[in-house]
């Protein structure tokens, strides 16, 4: 098969990389976390790609990798030998896969509850091997997640009295903050959350059980959070290929992918129509925006379709290429097979999304 070699020769609708925006970004964040005592533990999520997870461990300041589902710590278990499942694994397919990869690699997941404890306890005995466990604090996002204190230290006595399990520590997503645009309300509510599991850290130190990782943080806080002594890894993915909801933070990343479409329509002076609707770019948080299209803006998506309102005196037409900047990097992702790779017009690479959708039956 051959792979398209310029901008112009990609089909449409489909994903592009700027690689030297995302290597900066890449760089940068490598570089803030070489400066400090926390580790980066980059989100395999937010691309679900191995060229891009392979160039992030390479810049080093890394952990290891963090995964949403066991599918992609499935995937990233080729090439990366310490994973953190940063969420609940919950029936017997999914553990016994979990304790099938603690075989090759040092595998950690999160848990909030005694039955998920003890489930992938007894696919961990069964297997013969041992998987980390790190106690999910809720930390004031309504999600996953513990009460701190009390409740976090009794399911974390659970945890190291069984069999096939071993305590790591703890973590908290301080998710409900991260997009918070005011940089004092960020930093204020992002410490206060770290205090409640820096809280229960304490106390599962003091009652003589491990907790060497405490693990938090996004994007949107990594320079918060990766700074609050005792928080040990940030869990960052977004940062990678930035989208415009992160962009509003003032963060020093790039915004280094977009969504490439073609204009389909002109059926009004102040209107054009691309081949990217939902079906290639989400807006789950808006609509995206237009790049290097002054006076443009996404008036609505469709299945199929983008609908842009544009200057009437415009010179777009049909068969031109706009490109779109996506409000949420990582469900974009996940609705395309591939990315292309450029450097400046030309294709360096087609990087397959090894991890999109659920993938529970690829890599099972």
């Amino acid at each position: 098969m051959t792979h398209p070699r310029t901008l112009s020769d990609i089909p449409t609708p489909a994903l592009i990389v700027d690689v030297p925006a995302m290597e900066r970004n890449i760089r940068r964040m490598a570089e803030f976390f070489a400066a400090g005592a926390c580790r980066l533990r980059p989100h395999f999520k937010a691309h679900k790609t191995l060229e891009i997870a392979r160039r992030q461990l390479a810049a080093g300041s890394c952990t290891g990798l963090t995964c949403a589902t066991v599918a992609e710590a499935e995937a990233a278990s080729d090439f990366c030998d310490d994973i953190l499942i940063a969420n609940q694994v919950i029936g017997p397919d999914k553990t016994a896969r979990v304790a099938a990869l603690a075989k090759r690699t040092d595998v950690k997941i999160a848990a909030d509850s005694v039955y998920g404890l003890e489930e992938m306890a007894a696919a961990a005995q069964r297997a013969g091997v041992t998987v980390g466990i790190v106690i999910d604090v809720n930390v004031g996002m309504p999600r996953c997640g513990v009460a701190p204190g009390e409740e976090a230290l009794a399911l974390a006595r659970r945890a190291a009295g069984l069999s096939g399990l071993r305590l790591r520590g703890v973590m908290g997503y301080e998710g409900h903050v991260v997009a918070i645009e005011d940089r004092g309300e960020r930093e204020a509510r992002a410490r206060k959350a770290m205090e409640r599991l820096l809280t229960s850290a304490q106390m599962m130190r003091e009652a003589g059980l491990a907790c060497d990782i405490v693990s938090a943080g996004g994007t949107g806080t990594y320079d918060i959070t990766g700074r609050v002594e005792g928080v040990t890894e940030v869990q960052a993915g977004s940062y990678v290929l930035m989208d415009t909801a992160y962009a509003k933070l003032d963060i020093p990343f790039e915004k280094a992918f977009s969504v490439l479409g073609t204009v389909l329509s002109r059926p009004a002076p102040g209107l054009c129509v691309t081949d990217s609707g939902h079906k290639a770019c989400t807006q789950d948080h808006g609509n995206p925006a237009v790049k290097d299209a002054p006076g443009a803006s996404v008036l609505f998506l469709s299945d199929e379709h983008a609908s842009i309102a544009i200057p009437p005196d415009s010179p777009v037409r049909p068969g031109d290429r706009i490109q779109l900047w996506p409000s949420h990097t990582d469900p974009t992702i996940n609705l395309h097979d591939v990315l292309y790779a450029l450097e400046g017009e030309t294709v360096v690479g087609v990087w397959p999304v090894t991890a999109r959708g659920y993938a529970e039956q690829r890599h099972g």
